[in-house]
């Protein structure tokens, strides 16, 4: 019986990244973060909102100075030149609101008609209106059958007889007084205070930080990086970089947005596209809720315009284009790394923020999510914020194909397997998928988790995959004329000519698995290979294999400790066979020293050792060409 280490009889381990300290204390300190900013709002979204404009203006304040400007003219120039944008497009949206306004009374006879129709519709006769008559039959009838049942006998109508009739309360109404133009003043007056003084502090924070940006990441640095300065920097450019360039990409998204929807409505005949225009640029920058906010506006005014359906239905279908075409194409290719965020993370952070800080949280949840996702890149105790809301694959490939084969999944199995291949060759599938895959398999199987049922399937499903895998790569791919057997006629394995070799599977499915990946690299490099099933090596004698025409032979194990097993099955091999070939083992190894395989091949006998799939075609080839004294395939080829 083999002696097989303790690390292969361990579970598949994945890295944590959970919260640091006690579930208890983190809960408190998530609800006591949460409370501080729900709380401390009033201060903390101007500050949010100026950060947030920073980032998008520090690297134009950075290019004028490098132009030659000083840091004060740079920053003083950079917000006179945001202001005046500002101050351009409000006065457009004011024109153009107030000549919409004043064509208003064109629209209203277009307007009534499609009310009047609305309503004749709903009506009693119309197919809506008697839906509706149907549905208050349905309600009067349940509210009928809710009422308690008239007491028969009338002995509660006598005894209500001689009461005294309850007096009916006299109705009372208030009046207010008109309110003087005075008092309306002042009523506008207070509501434009406060998002007065809020922008007067936005902006002042603004060209405080801009005119500061050094200063402060350098306190910053003394305050919570001083034991990793490499760490905190790396963090704070990190953040910088994929704030503002999602800033300038959902800039340069909505302005395109804007343009076609004012050249798409002044095409369908909607009037007012610049308004329209102008408008859908700036409220797409609200997430989710902006673009529809944009599409109702001028969807209503082309009802009141147009006398039929026609341009209304073509300004709904406008939209829809846009939003489609954005979200689906434009949107993940020009955003890609910019943020980190997964599309999920993106949901849930607008609906956490907004909950908090109502409509400038929805407006802010996206860049104070990716600064989340970047503290966690960079902070080891937050790591689990980047695992939650980050972009980036969390498990490795090999782990995740492993997952969905235990989970019996075997179509997302092969999409796996399918997106590995996009940017990796058919053997870097072989050797840093597949076969790591059949040493999780062998592992659990070590550990009794898996029976001889399960992973016979998992090792059936893997070959499948493989034949998938390589039909897929050969259409892709063609192979050249250097690829094929070395002589025409040669078949699968080679007989007529050329190096033979022999590839076994030494004691279950997962070794034939193994061995059948082996093979494919072999014929990919010329050589002829056959496969034999690891139930063969019991009956090897009686199948007449000779050795006769076998340049080598290589007999692979799943399991990196089972020397003292290859040992017995290559001595039954050089028993079986006279001619006596070379014989190369292949033990698959993850975390096994370096010091025990390459003991392996004087304890099991075999001419030459490999711990890996490429490490096994090379020994093939030296050891076939040190016994032929003939070049190897590729040389010849």
């Amino acid at each position: 019986m083999d002696v097989t280490s303790r690390s292969n009889r361990q579970p598949l381990k994945v890295p944590s990244s959970s919260p640091p300290g006690s579930p208890a204390a983190t809960t408190l300190i998530l609800i006591a973060v949460v409370a501080a900013l729900y709380l401390g709002q009033e201060l903390l979204i101007p500050l949010a909102l100026s950060i947030l404009l920073s980032f998008a203006l520090a690297p134009f304040a950075i290019r004028l100075r490098r132009l030659g400007l000083g840091r004060i003219p740079s920053v003083l120039l950079l917000v006179v030149l945001v202001f005046v944008v500002v101050m351009a497009f409000g006065s457009l949206v004011t024109s153009e609101i107030a000549s919409l306004a004043q064509n208003a009374g064109r629209y209203e006879y277009n307007f009534r008609t499609k009310i009047r129709t609305l309503g004749e519709a709903t009506s009693n006769g119309g197919a809506f209106g008697q839906l509706r008559r149907l549905w208050v039959d349905i309600d009067r009838e349940l509210e009928r059958a809710a009422r308690p049942s008239p007491d028969p006998s009338g002995t509660g109508a006598r005894a209500s007889a001689g009461a005294v009739e309850p007096v009916k309360p006299v109705p009372v109404e208030v009046h207010t007084p008109p309110a003087r133009p005075i008092d309306l003043l002042g009523q506008f007056a207070g509501g434009l205070l406060k998002p007065l003084a809020t922008a007067g502090v936005i902006v002042v924070f603004v060209v405080f930080f801009l005119l500061q940006r050094e200063d402060l990441r350098d306190r910053f640095i003394r305050l919570f990086g001083s034991r990793d300065m490499h760490r905190t920097t790396d963090a704070m450019t990190d953040a910088a970089r994929r704030v503002s360039r999602y800033l300038i990409v959902q800039l340069c998204i909505n302005m395109f947005y804007g343009v076609s929807v004012g050249f798409g409505l002044w095409l369908i005949g909607v009037p007012h596209p610049l308004l329209w225009g102008l408008l859908g640029g700036a409220l797409r920058f609200v997430p989710y809720v902006g673009p529809i906010a944009a599409a109702i506006l001028p969807t209503v005014v082309a009802v009141a315009v147009d006398p039929g359906w026609i341009v209304p239905l073509l300004s709904v279908g406008l939209f829809l284009i846009l939003e489609l075409f954005i979200n689906n194409v434009l949107e993940p290719w020009l955003y890609s790394s910019s943020t980190g965020l997964s599309p999920v993370a993106i949901l849930v952070a607008a609906v956490f923020w907004t909950t908090l800080w109502g409509p400038v949280g929805l407006l802010l949840s996206t860049p104070l999510t990716v600064c989340l996702v970047v503290l966690g890149r960079h902070v080891p105790q937050l790591e689990f914020l980047e695992v939650l809301l980050g972009s980036e694959p969390v498990l490795p490939s090999e782990v995740k194909f492993y997952q969905r084969l235990l989970a019996a999944d075997e179509d997302e199995a092969a999409e796996v397997a399918e997106e590995f291949l996009e940017e990796n060759s058919i053997e870097d599938l072989f050797e840093q998928v597949l076969l790591p895959t059949l040493v999780f398999a062998d592992q659990d199987r070590l550990r009794g988790v898996l029976d001889r049922e399960r992973w016979n399937g998992l090792a059936s499903t893997i070959l499948e995959v493989i034949d998938d895998m390589i039909a897929k790569a050969a259409a892709e791919h063609p192979p050249a004329a250097a690829d094929k057997p070395l002589r025409q006629g040669d078949g699968e394995d080679g007989r007529n000519g050329g190096p033979i070799v022999l590839c076994l599977g030494a004691r279950n499915a997962l070794d034939d698995a193994a061995s059948a990946m082996l093979a494919h690299l072999l014929r990919a490099r010329g050589f002829g290979a056959r496969l034999l099933p690891h139930g063969s090596l019991r009956t090897a004698p009686s199948i007449g294999m000779d050795g006769t025409g076998i340049d080598a032979i290589a007999v692979c194990y799943v399991q990196s400790e089972a020397k003292h097993h290859a040992r017995r099955v290559i001595r039954r091999l050089r028993n079986s066979l006279p001619s006596r070939p070379p014989i190369v083992l292949m033990l698959s190894k993850l975390e096994t020293p370096e010091e025990g395989w390459r003991e392996a091949s004087e304890t099991a006998g075999a001419d030459r050792v490999s711990i890996s799939l490429s490490g096994a075609v090379r020994e093939l080839e030296g050891i076939i060409q040190s016994s032929r004294s003939l070049p190897t395939p590729n040389e010849a080829g």
